[in-house]
């Protein structure tokens, strides 16, 4: 594990793995690095990965109060590390999070997995409610209430639900519901921030399941359409939790035609 000091003075932890030119992954809601640790293993046979533990997670610190830039500058000291040249792949939520940081910071492109934006007008309903439900539920300092509406959110059953709570990871989980509120912000509170997107400037490629849900798979084409040149490319047989091979092989190519 290796460590970069953010701008506000939170503590950033990283593994290294691999050689070649430089890779910063993102990782989504309520992960920390090792969930991305597949993902990182098999991009590091061509790329030197940077696999971190987003603010509030894992070894990484944090510091209030939380604003999204707060996270764009932990990016900017990993790009310090990582050298020029840095391409940054967002994973989920943390795709989102990943757009922000590219039409802000000097990264030689942008792969983005599958961003949980909404489209239509009962999606949208959907992340007004959840966002309303997360922060009363922080607020109350009821961090089990709030994983427990993303659970909800991202379409888990009652009896699933119940089951989870009994599995193990479930106490590492209500840990880093606190950063719930931070995906939540980055995703814009579900509608593409075309604003935003459309100040990127670099190489970006904007991938989805082709056994996703559709709504996964209209959110990331809306966020491509958001991005001026971008690309959106399905990878056939794969959901939300992707092969991390099957994404190593779309990250490649796009990565050597960045470069130029």
């Amino acid at each position: 594990m290796e460590q970069v000091t953010s701008a506000d003075g939170t503590t950033i932890a990283y593994d290294r793995l691999g050689a070649g030119a430089p890779l910063i992954l993102v990782a989504g809601a309520s992960c920390d690095r090792q969930a991305d640790a597949g993902l990182a293993a098999s991009l590091s046979a061509h790329f030197t990965v940077f696999n971190y533990d987003r603010r509030g997670r894992g070894d990484s610190s944090d510091t209030q109060p939380f604003a999204v830039d707060r996270e764009i500058e932990d990016i900017g000291a990993l790009l310090g590390a990582a050298g020029a040249g840095a391409l940054l792949v967002g994973l989920s939520s943390g795709a989102a999070l990943a757009a922000r940081a590219a039409a802000q910071l000097p990264v030689a492109g942008l792969v983005m997995w599958e961003p949980p934006f909404t489209v239509d007008d009962d999606g949208l309903a959907a992340a007004r409610a959840y966002t309303a439900a997360l922060t009363e539920r922080l607020a109350a300092g009821d961090a089990d209430g709030a994983f427990e509406a993303f659970l909800r959110r991202v379409g888990m059953p009652d009896e699933a639900i119940a089951g989870a709570r009994q599995a193990p990871f479930w106490a590492g989980a209500v840990r880093l519901a606190p950063t719930l509120a931070y995906d939540d912000a980055a995703l814009n509170g579900g509608p593409v921030p075309a604003e935003v997107f459309a100040g990127i400037a670099v190489p970006t490629v904007v991938l989805a399941g082709g056994a996703s849900p559709d709504s996964l798979q209209a959110g990331a084409r809306a966020a491509a359409d958001a991005i001026p040149g971008a690309s959106f490319a399905v990878l056939e047989g794969q959901t939300h939790d992707a092969d991390p091979d099957a994404l190593t092989a779309a990250i490649v190519p796009f990565a050597a035609q960045a470069a130029g």
